[in-house]
């Protein structure tokens, strides 16, 4: 079965698909609270999924960190926007120190295409 790469970068690729499922790297994003970085976030993963070949009503499975545990509501409201009902992932959302004190969340996508 073949492996094909998006955005192949030296550490990582954004996209790695194989067979009919796509991985997607954990994404963070731009802005000064968990509110704008989710917002942000969930915009990048709809274009990687777009240039996979598939989209958000095909996610199978969500995986969230949250820097600090007590802006799980922030980050649900911005979610609840954007997650096509009916089509809900499986998910997991836990606390974890993120890579930079600048990142309040990071999400980690599969989709099948």
């Amino acid at each position: 079965m073949s492996v094909r790469r998006i955005d192949v970068g030296p550490r990582m690729s954004q996209v790695v698909i194989h067979g009919n499922t796509a991985y997607l790297a954990g994404q963070v994003g731009e802005g000064k609270t968990v509110g704008e970085q989710t917002k942000d976030i969930l915009a990048t993963v709809d274009a990687l999924l777009a240039k996979a070949g598939t989209d958000k009503t095909k996610i199978l499975q969500a995986i969230i960190w949250l820097s600090d545990m007590s802006t799980f509501a922030e980050m649900n409201k911005e979610w609840d926007v954007w997650v096509p009902q009916g089509h809900t992932p499986a998910r997991a959302t836990g606390e974890a120190k993120l890579a930079g004190p600048e990142y309040l969340v990071e999400i980690i996508i599969t989709a099948a295409i």
